[in-house]
């Protein structure tokens, strides 16, 4: 009999099912787990943060986490879309939360009731639609901002920022009683930090880096780097939404990022030939930075 048991989302899914291709980095306190490869299946996971970035596949360890930023709908990136909602609701747990580029919110509304209709199973989330410039509430410690990317459809990169509150540097050095008194007559005491933790940009065109600066500052940026032989034009390249080696190098100087994982490569490469060759391309202050992933 097929066990339907509600599952505890505060507890950690245990991997019941590898039905899908997995690596983790752990970096400052952070782990990204996921897959990347073009024209295949992107997905990706910070448990810590309680957050995916793209759904191409939906491995089952991913299930019990409910809040996902999609950054374009095209099939490698948004497929299992539909597996995912159904998955949670069977396990009674609660609805997701997909956050998507406005322009598809429609037609990802119309493709989840056609799949309802063939499923015969309510496929039931929450879509949010979003633009370059917004900005969303992911807890009282974290907010994601939204930003421009470049690609053959509509298309968002996100940033996931910590946020605290620290006293005025015009107050330090006030005794706790004379801080209290500030407060107590009306004086914003404290003022908001920001730090970006990590961006995440999808598919993009290069100019998709130079958007934001925190892009370049976020501890950690997932991006995508698609081609690397020098025989594939760039300005072709980049007409179809993508990003080159030779684009990352250029902005070498740039990347202030302590980790930068590199994914989405184009299935034309073997791994292994990409793999030495772009590591011996990179500046080696940024080759250490670098985790191709593979």
């Amino acid at each position: 009999m097929e066990d339907t048991s509600p599952i505890d989302e505060t507890t950690e899914l245990e991997p019941i099912v590898n039905n899908l291709p997995l690596r983790t980095v752990v970096h400052g306190g952070l782990s990204v787990e996921g897959y990347s490869r073009g024209a295949v299946q992107t997905y990706w996971r910070i448990p810590e943060l309680k957050i995916l970035f793209d759904l191409g596949g939906s491995p089952w360890a991913f299930m019990g986490t409910s809040t996902c930023f999609i950054s374009h709908a095209h099939l490698d990136h948004m497929a299992a879309l539909p597996a995912f909602v159904a998955r949670r609701r069977m396990m009674k747990m609660d609805p997701p939360v997909i956050y998507l580029p406005e322009e598809v919110r429609e037609d990802t509304e119309r493709l989840l009731r056609a799949w309802q209709r063939l499923d015969r199973g309510r496929m039931v989330c929450e879509l949010i639609g979003v633009q370059p410039g917004d900005e969303l509430e992911l807890s009282r410690e974290h907010v994601v901002t939204v930003t421009k990317t470049f690609h053959t459809v509509p298309s968002v990169g996100y940033v996931v920022w910590d946020r605290r509150r620290k006293l005025k540097a015009e107050y330090h050095g006030l005794k706790g009683e004379e801080i209290r008194d500030l407060r107590l007559s009306g004086t914003e005491v404290t003022q908001e930090i920001r730090t970006p933790l990590v961006a995440y940009l999808g598919d993009t065109a290069p100019d998709g880096l130079d958007v934001a600066e925190e892009i370049y500052q976020a501890k950690i940026l997932i991006t995508e780097m698609t081609f690397f032989r020098p025989e594939h034009r760039r300005q072709k390249i980049h007409k179809f939404g993508h990003t080159h080696l030779d684009d990352l190098i250029e902005r070498a100087d740039r990347f202030q990022n302590e980790l930068i994982i590199l994914g989405h490569f184009s299935t034309r490469y073997h791994l292994e030939h990409l793999k030495r060759t772009v590591l011996k391309k990179l500046p080696d202050h940024l080759r250490e930075r670098v985790v191709l992933w593979m």
